[in-house]
């Protein structure tokens, strides 16, 4: 039985599978069982035959363990073994009790056992990373993979943390400082899944065994396993990135990352890129491979299906369309043609064209690019269309000779334009006359009516140039539109999702823009950066000029344009265009605006002190003439009554005046202290002196103080506690002020416990009590000044306590938190620092 967490129930299902195999007619014995004192796991062992244990004597203190000899000599059917990785006492025949079942299993007795996922061998380091706790009882993994069958016992965290708020797991005085340290819900939830996916190995290699002694080679999606193909290139965190959340979208999925490389190793690739890449595969939990081939589709796909993948994600290429024209379907077609029952992801990255928000350039109507594409199609469609329709020249070809080039004026004004049109209409009206209008190769033309056709040819095809040129041009403005809208939809969804809105800024500008860099400047202070600027200082930039002006050519261009009185935006790289200035006066705007709200929300954080100051202030006179009058009054009542009638009073009435006049005059001193030290907390002057403090003799001091003996508190402070860093003047004062908060309310006879535990780098005191506890609408005021819950008496104060606590424990660089105590009432956690070395 594996289980998670101690309190899942791993001992009950034992003793219930110990039953089933009773009533099939097996003999099942009770070997070693631990209850741990809960009664519903004793109730189960009545029935079985239980093995008396031997007792052990060690150093004066006498043990109880299996009886290894009996269990052999009785011989039975089954063993029932509890805790499976238990250490033996000092004398018995093995160390480990995994010893002894060895021992029984090889005696031809089977065994059923309990052991929790902690104690694995190779989780040892996992489960003390997630727990803080060391584990030292231990079983090798292959202990744990020869048994026939493995049994996880399940229990949803809140419903064991219900356990054990309930009482059923641990006792009382245990129950919460578990709860806060071993059993935290994502304690518990950490180790859940581990077991889990411990488990899912073990099934999973038991699966490939079966796979491999059957010579099933097809794959089985028995859980997700997502290759991820790496380049080396800039894309390659993207890819990785997403194959993790694909591989997450489902329990116990695996992220597997590889690269191909050549068999001659001539294949481009970045060693660094790779290296960076390795350890976020790593990090996300994957592993990372690398296989030598020379395809590398037919080297993907093998690695896919010899890992059993059922997902195999690639890049988008970072070819252009003409490149893939002339050298044919890249990588990802022929992935997708040979993977098969492999789903192909192909992902589009910041290195593909049209993956990042930039905006089109305002440069005319159409693209050098397309222009030249409509010469080169006016330069070798003539004379292709020319030699065809020479070679099929008969007397009344004249009208579809016409036509033909009239199409072709109208594919090259589609492609280039009106320039390439234009130069298309006249050579082809010039071969038109040339090669098929009578004289025969000649410019000449003998009849008007055909040079009106051929001048009407040459105004169609630059009428429908015009037409193609504004819809181009109309075409770029919406494109250009669009991402200008994307690019302030963007800017604006990255600040409103909480990420940093200058760097959001600069980003955005500078990919919008096609800078080099782009900085935000507050005087001689960089605000945000991104890019590689132009310079290396603000001074470098020094010579833009001020109001947009650049200064610089070419793509050494530097543009500083102001955004308020004291910020400049600062552009590096190519010129802005007129058109680019436009959308830039809008993001300087809105950079405006961003500003101004980092100014108020600045001036808001420093008026914050002042207004809880204020607050303290307020209160305090509030509490002065209810707190500070009572003491005083009581005080000078006693001294009146001891000057008017001290030689008429007799000794007892003498004696009750003077305890009144010290009684009062020591709570006004008591409440004079704790306002001078709230002063300086509040002012940041508190002197605190840390040093190492161990609690097991700081603890006793404070109960001297307070007058305190065993029978008001108890006391839960491992021995082998480290020591905490912390002022031992301040945190004997912090654990008196809980304690007395504690011993008030908490109700006869129930006593208040001082609790340690160390978890992880830090220690944390629990002062428990079981009174009525804080409604939870209170919880956040009993830290602040002048709280109290009800009206108090004489000896009171201002409701200082835990407002002065909670300053020392922060100044000592520490928490206080209020918990509430599982069955009833409080709990003040105070977490310190603990000495490492």
């Amino acid at each position: 039985m594996l289980g998670a967490a101690p309190g899942v129930g791993k001992t009950y299902a034992m003793l219930e599978e110990g039953r089933r195999l009773r009533a099939q007619g097996k003999d099942v014995v009770v070997a070693v069982v631990e209850t741990h004192g809960r009664a519903a796991t004793k109730a189960m062992t009545a029935g079985f035959e239980i093995i008396p244990r031997a007792r052990i004597s060690h150093r004066g203190v006498e043990l109880e363990e299996m009886d290894l000899d009996a269990v052999l000599a009785r011989a039975p059917g089954y063993a029932l073994v509890d805790e499976l990785a238990h250490t033996n006492a000092p004398g018995l025949a093995h160390e480990k009790r995994w010893r002894d079942v060895e021992t029984l299993l090889d005696a031809g007795i089977d065994v059923i056992s309990t052991v929790n996922i902690q104690h694995i061998e190779s989780l040892n380091d996992v489960v003390q990373q997630i727990t803080g706790v060391p584990q030292r009882e231990t079983i090798p993994d292959a202990v744990l993979r020869e048994a026939d069958q493995i049994e996880v016992v399940d229990l949803a965290p809140q419903a064991l943390r219900d356990r054990l708020s309930e009482g059923v797991v641990y006792p009382a005085a245990r129950i919460d400082a578990a709860l806060s340290n071993y059993f935290r819900l994502g304690n518990l939830t950490a180790l859940r899944e581990l077991a889990l996916l411990w488990l899912a190995d073990e099934v999973d290699s038991s699966l490939q065994k079966y796979r491999a002694e059957h010579g099933i080679g097809q794959k089985w999606e028995a859980r997700e396993r997502v290759v991820v193909a790496l380049t080396g290139g800039p894309e390659g965190e993207t890819l990785i990135r997403r194959g993790s959340r694909i591989a997450a979208r489902s329990a116990g999925g695996q992220l597997l990352a590889v690269h191909v490389t050549s068999q001659d190793g001539l294949r481009d690739t970045n060693p660094g890129a790779l290296a960076a890449q390795r350890m976020l595969v790593e990090s996300l939990g994957g592993s990372f491979h690398q296989v030598v081939g020379s395809d590398v589709p037919e080297a993907l796909v093998q690695f896919a299906r010899a890992s059993n993948a059922t997902q195999l994600v690639i890049g988008v290429s970072r070819r252009s369309r003409l490149a893939a024209l002339l050298t044919g379907p890249g990588i990802g077609a022929t992935v997708i043609r040979e993977s098969g029952d492999i789903d192909v992801h192909i992902v589009t990255h910041s290195a593909a064209a049209g993956s990042r928000i930039s905006l089109p350039r305002s440069r005319g109507s159409l693209t050098i690019r397309r222009r030249v594409y409509g010469f080169v199609l006016a330069l070798v469609g003539g004379p292709l269309l020319t030699w065809l329709l020479a070679s099929m020249r008969n007397d009344d070809s004249i009208t579809s000779d016409v036509l033909s080039y009239q199409l072709l004026v109208v594919v090259v004004a589609l492609v280039g334009g009106i320039w390439p049109a234009l130069f298309a209409a006249v050579l082809s009206g010039f071969t038109l006359d040339f090669f098929f209008v009578d004289p025969l190769y000649t410019v000449t033309v003998d009849e008007p009516f055909h040079l009106l056709a051929l001048i009407l040819y040459v105004v169609i095809a630059v009428l429908v140039s015009i037409v193609v040129d504004q819809a181009a041009r109309r075409s770029r403005a919406a494109r250009r539109s669009a991402a200008e809208s994307e690019l302030i939809a963007s800017v604006a969804g990255e600040v409103l999702r909480g990420q940093d809105a200058f760097q959001a800024f600069v980003s955005r500008t500078r990919e919008a823009f096609g800078l080099t860099g782009v900085r935000i400047l507050v005087g001689d202070r960089v605000l945000a950066a991104d890019g590689e600027p132009a310079g290396t200082g603000v001074g470098d930039s020094a010579s833009g000029r001020a109001g947009g002006a650049a200064s610089g050519s070419g793509d050494d261009s530097v543009d500083r344009v102001p955004v308020n009185d004291e910020a400049v935006l600062e552009l590096h790289g190519r010129a802005l265009q007129s058109s680019d200035r436009r959308l830039l006066s809008v993001i300087v705007a809105q950079l405006a605006s961003a500003l101004a709200n980092a100014d108020l929300e600045e001036t808001a954080r420093e008026m914050a002190p002042l207004a809880a100051a204020d607050k303290v202030r307020s209160a305090l006179l509030a509490a002065v003439g209810h707190d500070l009058r009572r003491p005083l009054a009581g005080a000078t009542a006693a001294v009146t009554g001891l000057r008017t009638s001290g030689a008429s009073l007799s000794d007892d009435d003498r004696d009750e005046l003077l305890d009144t006049a010290e009684t009062s005059l020591k709570s006004l001193t008591d409440l004079l202290t704790n306002l001078l030290d709230v002063s300086r907390v509040q002012a940041g002057v508190l002197a605190v002196n840390l040093q190492p403090v161990d609690l097991v003799d700081l603890v006793p001091a404070t109960l001297d103080e307070l007058e305190v003996g065993p029978a008001e508190v108890d006391l839960d402070i491992p021995t082998d506690l480290p020591a905490i860093q912390a002022d031992p003047v301040l945190l004997e004062r912090v654990l008196a002020n809980l304690l007395s908060n504690a011993m008030k309310y908490s109700p006869a006879g129930r006593r208040v416990v001082i609790a340690a535990s160390a978890f992880h780098d830090v220690v944390q005191i629990r002062v428990i009590d079981a009174g009525k506890g804080v409604p939870e609408d209170r919880r956040d005021d009993i830290f602040v000044p002048f709280q109290r819950l009800g009206d108090t008496d004489n000896t009171t104060g201002l409701g200082l306590g835990l407002a002065l606590a909670k300053g020392f424990v922060e100044g000592m660089n520490g928490t206080l938190e209020f918990e509430e105590t599982p069955l009833g009432g409080s709990t003040m956690v105070v977490t310190l620092q603990a000495v490492t070395s």
